[in-house]
């Protein structure tokens, strides 16, 4: 019996990331106000939102069959300072003022819940940004990307050129990491070629 693979996001570029590899997943979106989660580090703050997604969902599904539920939540920190979706285009401009020319570390919390296991970690990546103009800037978020995204950029996006480069695994700025995804399948005893669409 194939295994129902639920993303708990609304994320598009989080289900182009499982397709392009090969999981076809049905999304499920948590609902949850992430506002009402706080914490001081990044990296806690991205794998307890992640928890919380997976774990929302998880307990709306009703299936007979194996199941799996992903959630991923993903935090910029810069300065120890989190920065998640910016609330408006000015906090926008703002951000990217303080950001250009420097680096940060983008958090992806990931929350895999099988049928009797749950298995968590976060993936780190450093990103560097471009030395960008405030003309440049302010284009960008005219175009309303930043405001939907953590830390206000994208890397598969319009934003690609603004980041120089980073350190670590694209798919976790992009907000999901395919390399740790298949070892904490490993952990619920699972392998990655299994939820291949081809199976």
């Amino acid at each position: 019996m194939r295994t129902r693979f639920v993303l708990a996001s609304a994320s598009p570029a989080r289900l182009t990331l499982l397709a392009n590899a090969g999981i076809v997943a049905e999304v499920v979106v948590s609902g949850v106000d992430e506002s009402t989660v706080e914490s001081t580090d990044a990296k806690t703050l991205s794998l307890t939102l992640a928890r919380l997604k997976a774990r929302t969902v998880a307990s709306r599904l009703t299936t007979a069959g194996p199941t799996l539920v992903l959630g991923c939540d993903s935090v910029l920190a810069m300065d120890h300072e989190i920065l998640g979706k910016p609330v408006d285009a000015d906090e926008a401009v703002r951000r990217w003022r303080a950001m250009r020319g420097r680096a940060g570390v983008l958090h992806t919390g990931h929350c895999l819940i099988g049928s009797a296991e749950t298995a968590e970690a976060v993936a780190s990546t450093t990103v560097h940004f471009a030395e960008i103009s405030d003309a440049e800037i302010d284009a960008y978020v005219a175009t309303g990307e930043p405001l939907r995204v953590a830390g206000a950029f994208t890397i598969d996006g319009l934003g690609g050129p603004f980041v120089e480069r980073i350190d670590g695994d694209p798919g976790t700025v992009i907000g999901l990491s395919l390399p740790l995804l298949r070892h904490l399948l490993h952990e619920l005893g699972l392998r990655i070629t299994d939820l291949w669409a081809t199976h």
